[in-house]
């Protein structure tokens, strides 16, 4: 089942409140990505290599960061859509319940 076809569609890009909504939420999307990231790095898994010293740890954590920009502006987990998508219903909804 399709979540986003469930909360409603993607927010109208031309819209700057949903412009906002969802570069927020692919923030946070990745935000969420790097700590991940980050967390298999931290027990040992090295995806990128060990991070012994503190300028490597550093460069790594950088990485993360980037990759996790990426991997978000690709498409990511689907989350920022989601997100953005739950916010401008919301947006609407109490945008109608002012309006009453």
């Amino acid at each position: 089942m399709n979540v986003i076809a469930l909360i409603g569609p993607t927010p109208d890009p031309a819209d700057k409140e949903a412009k906002k909504q969802l570069g927020a939420a692919r923030d946070f999307e990745a935000i969420l990505i790097g700590q991940m990231l980050h967390s298999i790095r931290e027990e040992g898994s090295g995806w990128l290599g060990t991070g012994d010293d503190d300028a490597s740890a550093t460069a790594f954590g950088f990485g993360e960061d980037q990759l996790a920009k990426a991997l978000t502006k690709g498409g990511g987990l689907g989350l920022s859509k989601v997100i953005a998508a739950g916010l401008a219903a919301k947006s609407a909804s109490a945008e109608r319940n002012s309006k009453l």
